[in-house]
């Protein structure tokens, strides 16, 4: 992908004194592009979908520890490459993508995910799919529902990302997900500290 063909955000950095001239006749700063439906979800947590080659330098700014990949294909060589270069432990639960009406998502790999998402020693930290809308989605739903959040409101950030394709069974699932056995402080990793 190119950044002509990007249709998401683009941010700039301001010029710093170790800028070359080159770099100063081009128009200043080096381009910052989100990955895909890119959002912070609270302090140190944050969602997107796949992100492309032409953000890693968006995603270095957030000084990563750690990514929860919610995709069951192998993760490709140039991630791997990135994540491995600038030290984030990158954690994969295959989540099948599910189509309706026959959905099935796997509560106990949520449950898997959510352990290392709680964990604060592995913030901050990405959560992404492939478009970052329902298993992503799903993910965040259920963080939210952890942190007390009305169905409603849930329900709300869920459609957000979704759009157009939210899907009723991804809703049942956050709706029906039992957060009671789950090891958990509510607002443990909802704090002002911050990861620099």
């Amino acid at each position: 992908m190119t950044l002509d063909t990007y249709a998401g955000d683009v941010h700039t950095v301001p010029q710093s004194e170790n800028s070359t001239e080159s770099d100063k006749e081009r128009g200043g700063g080096e381009l910052f592009v989100p990955p895909l439906n890119f959002a912070m979800v609270d302090n140190g947590i944050f969602r997107s979908g796949f992100p492309e080659p032409v953000s890693f330098s968006f995603l270095q700014s957030l000084r990563l520890r750690s990514i929860i990949y919610l995709c069951p294909e192998p993760y490709p060589e140039v991630n791997k490459e990135f994540a491995k270069s600038n030290g984030i432990q990158v954690f994969q639960f295959g989540i099948e993508r599910c189509k309706e009406p026959f959905v099935n998502i796997p509560d106990e790999v949520i449950r898997e995910a959510l352990q290392v998402l709680l964990d604060t020693e592995n913030h901050p930290i990405l959560i992404h799919c492939k478009s970052g809308k329902h298993r992503t989605g799903c993910l965040v739903g259920c963080v939210r529902k952890i942190q007390r959040w009305c169905l409603s409101s849930i329900f709300d950030e869920y459609q957000r990302f979704a759009a157009a394709k939210a899907r009723i069974s991804d809703q049942r699932f956050m709706e029906l997900f039992d957060i009671s056995n789950l090891k958990h402080s509510p607002l443990t990793f909802s704090c002002s500290k911050r990861y620099y």
